[in-house]
């Protein structure tokens, strides 16, 4: 298992215009990516993609669907699914932190499998609830 969990727009700028993130970002996955060590994404990222992609925000070489089927067939891409552990501390991370559902997600996966989080959301980064590149 990876030590990284990508927040969604990070995930999409490494992708498509990884110029856009911050050097550290750019430093932990260019590290991952010469140690060929896989980097996890929550499966609400699936989705969220898919949402931004049919309001037009970002587009895909190919047909979305046939993307998000080859992201999840990359060797160096980790899927990781909302299980009972996640959904259950999603619910209990508490009124300090924010109603985005999807974030609540991505935040409750990166602490159930005790991974560094890589965001440039700020309202996650100053919660502190969790380790972020």
């Amino acid at each position: 298992m990876s030590a990284l969990l990508v927040d969604t727009h990070i995930f999409h700028r490494w992708r498509i215009a990884p110029d856009k993130l911050t050097r550290p970002q750019q430093r932990e996955l260019r590290r991952a990516e010469d140690q060929q060590a896989p980097v996890s994404i929550s499966a609400i990222t699936l989705w969220e993609l898919a949402l931004l992609a049919a309001r037009g925000r970002i587009t895909f070489k190919s047909p979305m669907d046939a993307w998000l089927a080859d992201l999840v067939l990359q060797p160096l891409i980790e899927v990781l699914p909302i299980t009972p552990e996640i959904a259950a501390t999603c619910a209990q991370l508490g009124s300090g932190f924010h109603n985005d559902s999807a974030d609540r997600i991505i935040v409750a996966t990166a602490r159930c499998h005790h991974l560094t989080l890589l965001t440039s959301d700020a309202r996650i980064r100053d919660w502190g609830g969790v380790s972020v590149i």
